[in-house]
Formats: C-alpha cells, structure tokens, sequence
C-alpha cells in the first residue's frame, strides 16, 4: 500500500486544531476530507505534531496511505483543489517507505513565537503575533532563555492538563531576537510537553517587561511546579517551523523522548 508524505503550511485560525475533533473543523479532518474526495478512500493523514486552535504551520509533516500508487505532482494539486476555500496547503507531497511515521520517524522539530512589541496594534497579519504594547527588553529575555536550554525537569512549563508521564525533556534551542518591532523565539527540541512553548514565551515576557529576572526563571525551573511559571501565551503568536528526520543539533541515537503533545 503506497504510502505519501506532505508536507503542510496551514492559517490556525479557524479551526479547533490539527486533530480531529466532534466540536468543529480541523486541520487533519480536512485534510482526510480532501483524500476521500481525491480517490475515494477514507484514511487517517498523521501529522508531526498536534498544533492547538489558533496555532499555525509553515512545515508540518503527515503522511497517509493509500490502495492505488499516485504521481506526487497529481497528489498535491488533486489535494490541493478540494481543500479549498480553506487555509490550508500541502506545498509538497512525496513518496514515503512503509516504515517512515511522520510523528515517530521525527528526530527534531521547531516551532517558532512571534511578538508584535509596538505600542499599535498589527493591521496585517493580525492574527499571527501576540500583540504586547508595552516595551520588551529582548537582550534580557535572550539571557534568561538561556538557563532552559538542556535537558531539565520542564514541570514548571507544561499544562496542567498534561498527559505525558515524565516532564523531563531536552531543550536544544531557545534563541530571542528582535527585528525592528517583530520579537521572535525559536525553540526547538525532539519532542514537546502540552503547551510549553507558549508557557515559555509567556515566562520570557514577564523577563521582557522587566517583572522577572534570570534568577526568576532559574527558580521557576527548579520548583518544577506549575503555578511558579508565566502564563500561557495566546496561540496566534506561535507557528510550527520544522520537522527533521535525521539527528538534530546535539542529538544522539539514545534520545528517547518520544511525547508530543499539544502547543
């Protein structure tokens, strides 16, 4: 049974998240939707990672199976055409191996957390920042980034709805940068717990207004306990970047973090 690997950028907004759910549209039930009106089959299209409502995706991965081999090229457009008119395309589809699994054939994945720091609010693109009017200080959240970039206890900064049985997980990347109005932070790591990279940009603002300091972050680290974090940020600020699947920066064979959830 051929099996298809797309890859995916998709608008959040207007649906309740990647998977499937009886409250509203979603990204993999469209998606399914477009596979059964290209060739009749009902399947289930698993993504990399499962995004929140309101999250988008530049690089998300899926893959699909089958009965009948497909062009890639007839695949992407035929899918292409009946996902319209929502905000949702497959940039490219591609022959995949039996064996590969978009969510556990995955060895790195980025997101990244956009900030609108200006005094007026985005008339473009408004649903794709977190709109914080007061000044940030990108330098200090730079610097307090830094005490969580490795492997810790990230207790702190994962939901509370959480279902992963361990907290423990490897940060490879968490880099803050300004760009004129725009603050960007990227994170990246094998695997992620529920809600940890809005939890982190949500902490590293509080660093930005000058209401926390590294040593603030270095204790809400420690105490492992999710009250002494920041809160979440909104989830129109956040993008999921990136999947590899091949070794990421600093990563090694006996990683096992195999829990993805929800951002």
């Amino acid at each position: 049974m051929p099996r298809y690997k797309l890859t995916i950028e998709y608008d959040g907004e207007p649906f309740v998240g990647w998977q499937r759910q009886h409250n509203g549209l979603s990204i993999q039930g469209a998606l399914e939707d477009a596979v059964f009106a290209f060739c009749g089959e009902r399947v289930s299209v698993i993504g990399a990672g499962r995004t929140d409502a309101g999250v988008h995706a530049r690089g998300q991965v899926a893959h699909f199976d089958i009965t009948h081999e497909k062009p890639t090229d007839t695949v992407r457009s035929a899918l292409n055409f009946h996902l319209k008119p929502h905000p949702i395309v497959v940039v490219q589809a591609e022959p995949a191996p039996a064996n590969f699994h978009a969510r556990f054939s995955a060895t790195w994945r980025r997101y990244r957390y956009r900030i609108i720091n200006r005094r007026a609010p985005p008339a473009l693109d408004r649903g794709q920042f977190w709109h914080v009017p007061v000044p940030l200080d990108a330098a200090a959240m730079a610097d307090a980034a830094s005490v969580l970039v490795g492997h810790h206890d990230f207790n702190s900064f994962r939901s509370t709805a959480c279902q992963s049985p361990s907290a423990i997980k490897t940060l490879d990347l968490l880099e803050v940068s300004r760009n004129g109005n725009e603050i960007t932070i990227d994170v990246g790591a094998r695997s992620f717990l529920h809600n940890q990279v809005r939890i982190l940009a949500g902490t590293l603002q509080f660093v930005g207004r000058g209401q926390w300091s590294r040593r603030d972050v270095e204790e809400a680290l420690a105490a492992r306990d999710r009250t002494r974090a920041g809160p979440t940020a909104p989830p129109q600020g956040l993008c999921f970047m990136e999947v590899r699947y091949d070794l990421g920066p600093g990563r090694h064979r006996n990683d096992a973090e195999e829990t993805i959830d929800d951002q």
